[in-house]
């Protein structure tokens, strides 16, 4: 690999062959292309501006994984599992370089903007949810922290693709509500799923999210429908760092009518997008995005 002459280093080489090996759903570049298509785009930019998404969503990983302390990523070790904290930095870093110098090769300098900003919404929002989110009890904090987590790359994803198709300003605001809500839907799925899921499947423990103080949409309505249960009052005085109440929390979550609210919430973010895409004529690629937004809250991983 090789970028405005400089040879990629040897390790980094094989830290990215490691990570795209790894796989993963490529939903964000999947969105790009059938968007753009959908719309009558060029492929070349298309193709080009769905590599930088990806590998920017992937160097968020990266960093993301060294956060947390992650060993296991779809499955595979993750970077910092075998690397130094440094050199996993480092690697992200070069993605995130990598990833801006392929949007900039659209030559589309709104674009780039989009790019730069939404690349400092997720950093923001990993910022606040690493020194203010923890315990916290309060459905405006967690939309806001997944938006900035997740959605924001949907809908930069999706808006970006219209943004180098056409000048409508209808048009990409359609498209980049679509990708926001259909990037929330993904988001409030993956939090369910850290209750519901199979743990050797999802590759982490059950409930990860509370045991980091993060309160997420399950255990929102579990505490609105509950808001005396010992162990939910418990959280916002630290009572994360109990394992073996949390692990109650959890159960208890499990096994109430949040998972069904949350699951609904989902859903009704999925149909919001989909009727965004109602106004779009009727082709492969628009059934293919309807699809897709309902593979969203279909999945089990």
């Amino acid at each position: 690999m090789r970028t405005q002459g400089v040879d990629c280093n040897q390790d980094v080489r094989a830290a990215i062959e490691h990570l795209l090996a790894a796989g993963g759903k490529r939903i964000r570049p999947t969105l790009v292309l059938l968007v753009g298509n959908m719309i009558g785009g060029n492929s070349e930019p298309l193709v080009t501006l769905g590599a930088a998404v990806e590998l920017l969503h992937t160097a968020t990983l990266v960093h993301d994984d060294l956060i947390d302390g992650a060993l296991l990523r779809r499955g595979s070790e993750t970077l910092n599992a075998r690397w130094s904290s440094a050199a996993t930095v480092l690697t992200g870093d070069f993605l995130f370089a990598r990833a801006a110098k392929l949007a900039s090769e659209t030559d589309n300098t709104a674009l780039m903007r989009l790019f730069a900003n939404t690349l400092a919404t997720i950093v923001n929002g990993e910022l606040t949810q690493l020194f203010s989110a923890r315990g916290v009890i309060n459905r405006e904090n967690y939309y806001q922290r997944i938006y900035a987590k997740t959605a924001s790359l949907f809908e930069m994803s999706t808006q970006a693709a219209a943004m180098v198709t056409t000048d409508d300003a209808d048009i990409i605001g359609t498209l980049r509500k679509f990708g926001y809500e259909l990037g929330m839907a993904f988001q409030i799925v993956d939090d369910l799923l850290d209750f519901t899921g199979e743990q050797a499947t999802v590759g982490k423990p059950l409930g990860s999210d509370l045991l980091q103080g993060l309160v997420t949409l399950p255990a929102i309505y579990f505490t609105e429908m509950n808001p005396n249960h010992p162990d939910v009052r418990s959280l916002a005085a630290g009572g994360w760092g109990d394992a073996e109440r949390m692990e109650r929390l959890v159960q208890s979550i499990r096994g109430s009518d949040a998972i069904q609210m949350t699951m609904h919430e989902a859903e009704q973010a999925v149909k919001r997008a989909i009727a965004h895409l109602l106004s779009f004529e009727d082709c492969i690629e628009r059934t293919a995005l309807e699809d897709l937004a309902k593979y969203v809250v279909d999945r089990r991983i």
